[in-house]
């Protein structure tokens, strides 16, 4: 398959069930066949996803002065900011020319913080306290329960295996800037490396700039452009090695443009879906069928923390 399907996913709602089968079906083919799909009608307000992308260009043209004061410290919290080239997605090339800014709860929680607000970084100028930012990590975390929903479905699983595995919101919301190129890059340097994506679901909101490409399973690089009102969703690696490769994490990365969309800015903001750290992902009965299981069973929570010590 050489094309990401298009899906509205205000039918998994419907009152018929037809519908509901339909969408089910349309994402079992998607996430078997190529990884990624566009949702439309996902239901987070467009008017919330568009203060979000103006917080976050708030955010990056702060002095870098003050940016560093949030830097991202270590891989256990995984919150704050993370400078150009700091990360490397692709460990066998330069490091990536963007930015970013993880807001996550984890660490606060371990804390053992009660207020909602308090879960998040505590710093005056950083995107993680705002009020705006708060409400689309919870829009986000509650469309992901949906699409887990439709994912355990999907394989014949109770509707609520997923999301019982997904309580503790280890989730992270990552805002997102590729700055202008001003110098001609380093051999096979790009924007973003060639990477999977680590957890269950990510959630991709990204501006008309484009650049984000997509491996198929033939091994060819493809376009995955902006489509509007419409979210990207794709599986990550622990949904793989859950549905034992019958949901494939696919490879992607963001090239830079060769055209004069180089010398703009581009923006995205991510939203990784984990599932509890003391969550086992071992090999689900339903995908044995056809193959013995391809991966031993591990923890969630010792997956990320590695994937993260070999990412900075």
């Amino acid at each position: 398959m050489g094309k990401i399907p298009v899906i509205n996913f205000s039918l998994f709602t419907d009152i018929d069930v037809r519908n509901r089968q339909t969408v089910v079906k349309q994402i079992y083919q998607a996430c078997h066949e190529i990884g990624f799909m566009y949702l439309q009608n996902h239901g987070i307000s467009l008017d919330l996803i568009k203060q979000v992308f103006s917080k976050s260009k708030a955010f990056f043209n702060l002095p870098l002065e003050i940016k560093q004061q949030l830097a991202w410290s270590n891989e256990f919290s995984n919150q704050g900011y993370v400078g150009i080239e700091r990360e490397k997605l692709d460990a066998n090339k330069p490091g990536d020319l963007k930015e970013a800014f993880n807001v996550g709860r984890k660490d606060a929680a371990t804390r053992g913080r009660d207020d909602a607000e308090n879960f998040f970084v505590s710093c005056l100028s950083s995107p993680a306290k705002d009020s705006c930012i708060l409400a689309f990590y919870q829009a986000c975390t509650e469309l992901t329960h949906r699409i887990l929903q439709a994912f355990a479905l999907a394989l014949q699983l109770p509707e609520d295996f997923f999301i019982t595995r997904h309580t503790e919101q280890n989730h992270t919301l990552r805002l997102l800037h590729y700055p202008p190129v001003q110098q001609l890059p380093q051999p096979g340097q790009v924007r973003a490396g060639e990477h999977s994506d680590y957890g269950s679901i990510t959630l991709l909101f990204q501006d008309e700039i484009g650049g984000l490409e997509i491996q198929t399973t033939a091994g060819q690089w493809i376009a995955a452009p902006a489509i509007p009102d419409t979210v990207i969703v794709n599986t990550g690696d622990l949904m793989q090695r859950w549905t034992n490769h019958v949901f494939c994490s696919t490879k992607h990365r963001v090239i830079i443009p060769s055209d004069e969309r180089v010398k703009q800015s581009r923006y995205s903001v991510a939203f990784f879906c984990h599932p509890n750290d003391d969550t086992e992902i071992a090999c689900l009965e339903s995908c044995q069928k056809e193959h013995t299981p391809i991966y031993p069973p591990i923890l969630a929570g010792e997956y990320l923390l590695s994937r993260l010590r070999a990412t900075y």
